[in-house]
């Protein structure tokens, strides 16, 4: 009988706690609304802060996960990281501190509820800041490394932050200044919170991370250049098992995956945004045939570069291109 009550009590307890978290996050959607009118992902004055709005459902779509924090206000939203799938739903927040290809898709939404989420731009070096001037430990038992996006649960001292952060945004005096301060406090409950050890592996994982990090740093820096895993795992004095291995439980694909997405995501950028002819992208990211750029880009978008730039920028005049994650 006494058990019966404890659980009874767990369950109104649960429900309560539901029900208050909701109604932040219904405060959060009202805040957001003068500032996200349109679809896409909205800038706000606060350099590291912005908006994100889908009100139609985008499918399975390939692009970039940058170093960043983001909570999902409303709707639903999938992340597959080469084999991995990653749900994100409403009250959930995302975390990764590398660039990490990614395909999104976003499900459910729709004009009377579209999908809303609020990203925090961040690097590593702001996190290892907190983590020293907080003088925050971690025992980290298990050695193994893990994907280097991560989704949690939020709770109301986090969705109180991200209120605190909205309410700067028409006091342009202190803006700057205060938002910072809240960013870093941000940095800090993510770390002292339940999931503070997978935060804290990232900034491992990008710093040391035996060579992944270095790894991952040198690719992006010299994606343009063909070489070969055997080179990239000498550099870093890893063998080439050892490299796939560890590079792959990071980012969810091997290193010549990871350079040939950052190459077409690059070339995607260059068509749509510096109208550059589809020729002149393929050999302004590295590729020497302008036919394996073709075969390859279509592989990852679903269409020809021709095509789905065309695509893209018909969404773009109708307001429904997406952008951000």
């Amino acid at each position: 009988m006494l058990e019966q009550k404890e659980n009874l009590n767990k369950e109104v307890l649960f429900e309560e706690s539901n029900f208050i978290k909701q109604k932040t996050l219904n405060t959060i959607i009202g805040m957001t609304e003068r500032i996200a009118k349109i679809d896409g992902n909205t800038k706000t004055i606060v350099p590291f802060f912005s908006v994100t709005r889908h009100s139609h459902e985008i499918p399975i779509t390939p692009g970039v996960m940058n170093p960043a924090f983001s909570i999902i206000l409303q709707g639903r939203k999938e992340f597959h990281f080469g084999d991995e799938t990653i749900h994100f739903n409403a009250g959930d927040f995302a975390a990764s501190i590398i660039d990490m290809p990614v395909s999104v898709q976003v499900i459910g939404a729709s004009k009377e509820l579209p999908c809303i989420s609020l990203r925090i731009d961040f690097t590593t070096s702001e996190i290892a800041s907190v983590i020293l001037d907080a003088k925050i430990e971690f025992n980290i038992k298990n050695k193994n490394l893990y994907l280097g996006a991560f989704v949690g649960k939020s709770d109301e001292e986090l969705l109180d932050l991200f209120i605190r952060l909205l309410k700067l945004i028409n006091k342009s005096k202190d803006t700057y200044f205060l938002s910072q301060l809240i960013k870093r406090e941000m940095i800090y409950h993510l770390l002292s919170g339940e999931y503070g050890y997978l935060f804290f592996q990232q900034v491992l994982a990008e710093q040391q991370a035996d060579g992944i990090g270095k790894a991952i740093e040198w690719i992006k820096e010299n994606y343009k250049r063909s070489f070969t895993v055997e080179e990239l795992a000498k550099s870093n004095n890893m063998s080439v098992s050892g490299l796939h291995h560890k590079f792959k439980a990071v980012t969810a694909i091997g290193p010549l995956q990871y350079q040939k997405e950052l190459r077409l995501h690059e070339a995607r950028r260059l068509m749509f945004s510096d109208s550059i002819d589809v020729t002149t992208a393929a050999m302004e990211v590295g590729y020497e045939s302008s036919s394996q750029f073709t075969r390859e880009y279509k592989r990852l978008f679903g269409q020809p570069p021709l095509k789905h730039i065309r695509a893209l920028r018909k969404s773009f005049e109708n307001g429904e291109f997406q952008s951000g994650i």
